[in-house]
């Protein structure tokens, strides 16, 4: 099998573990494995669209969720299949696929794992694979971006205490959504478009959620005091966000949210430029991975 590893160097520490799993384990894996490593934005999507054109049968992305997002642009629609390798802050997408975040673990429960198709979803005709939103959400996402433009440390608990110091100054913005005959209209703190159940690092926003139905759980985090916000967001790790009294969720194929003006937004993590409104939808199992076990995600 031609196979070719794309390693996001960003991640320090983590990084250098998962280089050196594929250049032992996975070298022994996959015969042949090519190695390449991402110099910045857009490179992992060049690779993988080289890799498609070389006649690859897997790719590996040895990088968090941004990273395989950029990959995906590239193997969408084909049938070259995405091995994730965790290594970023968040790992939303592995962790609904139950792929171990070590590297030396992940790799041999993906050689012997299954093939599966999951949902791609867009925002502006831009892909995600896990989650895309605006909000709170979107905001820590620009700064957390920023922090790290500046040589600040990555990592889920530099981007916890980030949104901790946030939250206090943060003015929740309006929104308008519809979304095949549902609406919200008013202030919310998130407005999420997720893939799958897991947000990242853990929190469920959208608990039993699938990658794989046709359908984007749509989630609401409407408006209320600061306290009460924080005080509900373990919720989020213990699986029962659904509790909070501003959580509003429902499905829908396709979207369009807007606002006062233009929206800050992310996806997968991922900053974007504002724009507005932000028109959503989704491809049915538009993208093969690959997982450790048949999961239900």
């Amino acid at each position: 099998m031609k196979a070719l590893a794309i390693l996001n160097p960003r991640a320090g520490l983590a990084a250098r573990r998962a280089l050196a799993a594929l250049q032992e384990a996975g070298a022994a894996l996959w015969p042949g494995l090519e190695i390449a490593v991402t110099t910045g934005p857009g490179h992992a999507r060049e690779l993988a669209r080289q890799a498609v054109g070389g006649g690859a049968e897997l790719v590996l992305v040895a990088g968090g969720d941004g990273t395989a997002n950029e990959a995906a642009w590239s193997l969408a629609g084909t049938s070259v299949a995405l091995g994730l390798v965790p290594v970023g802050s968040g790992n939303g997408l592995a962790r609904n696929l139950g792929i171990p975040l070590d590297a030396r673990r992940a790799l041999p429960l993906l050689a012997r794992g299954m093939r599966r198709r999951i949902d791609v979803g867009f925002v502006n005709e831009r892909p995600f694979l896990n989650a895309a939103g605006a909000g709170f959400d979107a905001a820590i996402a620009m700064a957390f971006h920023e922090r790290g433009r500046r040589g600040g440390r990555r990592g889920i608990l530099p981007y916890v205490l980030l949104g901790g110091r946030l939250i206090f100054g943060y003015r929740c913005e309006r929104f308008e959504l519809v979304a095949e005959g549902q609406r919200f209209e008013g202030p919310a703190l998130v407005v999420a478009f997720l893939n799958g159940a897991q947000y990242g690092a853990g929190a469920m926003m959208a608990p039993g959620a699938r990658l794989d139905d046709g359908l984007l759980d749509v989630v609401v985090i409407q408006d209320a005091p600061h306290l009460e916000l924080l005080l509900n967001a373990p919720r989020l790790f213990l699986g029962s966000i659904g509790r909070f009294r501003g959580y509003r969720r429902f499905t829908a194929s396709s979207a369009v949210l807007s606002g006062g003006g233009p929206l800050v937004h992310h996806r997968d993590g991922e900053p974007e430029a504002a724009q507005t409104p932000l028109r959503f939808r989704v491809e049915h199992q538009a993208l093969t991975v690959l997982a450790p076990t048949p999961s239900r995600a």
